[in-house]
């Protein structure tokens, strides 16, 4: 049994930088897809990033690329997503999720993930 905890969360100015991490137990990431999700208030959750173990890709949804990058250390067995030049729509909570999946095939649906984490709160704001 997979268990994801989310870390480094907290409250930054616009135009700060947070790192996330996500501390994977129970099995390591060598061999599953490992993703970040967020959701705000009121909206669905989203896709952040993704990192695919089958060929090391590491996928980004469109509207955060340049400001985000995810990368793994698979001797911590720990992810991280490094957060640049936020902005107040970056407000949300962030997830860590992982799949029995490797490729990056469907990265962004949220169902076909089978761990997730309990979150971790980013507020940005002045």
């Amino acid at each position: 049994q997979a268990h994801l905890v989310e870390s480094g969360g907290g409250l930054v100015q616009p135009g700060g930088s947070l790192r996330l991490s996500c501390a994977a137990s129970g099995f390591t990431l060598d061999y599953y897809g490992i993703a970040w999700f967020r959701q705000a208030p009121g909206k669905e959750r989203e896709a952040v990033s993704y990192i695919s173990s089958a060929d090391g890709g590491t996928y980004y949804a469109d509207s955060l690329k340049g400001r985000f990058v995810m990368t793994v250390d698979n001797v911590k067995n720990t992810a991280y997503l490094q957060m640049n030049s936020l902005e107040p729509g970056d407000t949300a909570v962030y997830y860590c999720a992982l799949r029995v999946e490797s490729t990056g095939t469907g990265w962004e649906a949220p169902g076909r993930y089978h761990y997730w984490g309990q979150g971790t709160q980013v507020t940005v704001s002045s």
